[in-house]
């Protein structure tokens, strides 16, 4: 599977995803797209996009997409909040 984090995340934290294909957002050469322009580069892809950005899903029209996006639910986006969600994504 192929993710794509988003580059308000640590980038360390794509070591803590075994199995698939990691890349960043600023890895893509895509830092500093608004997140309409990121959704349509990364659509047909990535397979999954991560993100700590809540408001994602509220601004852009993401339920037609093919790629899939997880929003985490942490405190702060450091990877020491971030890892303990690791295993459930």
């Amino acid at each position: 599977m192929k993710i794509l984090l988003d580059e308000c995340l640590p980038r360390p934290l794509a070591r803590e995803i075994t199995g698939h294909q990691v890349r960043t957002v600023p890895e893509m050469g895509w830092a500093g797209a608004t997140n309409g322009r990121l959704l349509e580069l990364m659509e047909g892809v990535f397979d999954v996009f991560i993100t700590v950005d809540r408001n994602l899903v509220f601004r852009e029209k993401i339920a037609n997409l093919k790629t899939a996006v997880i929003v985490l639910y942490s405190k702060s986006n450091r990877l020491d909040d971030l890892r303990p969600l690791m295993p459930e994504v």
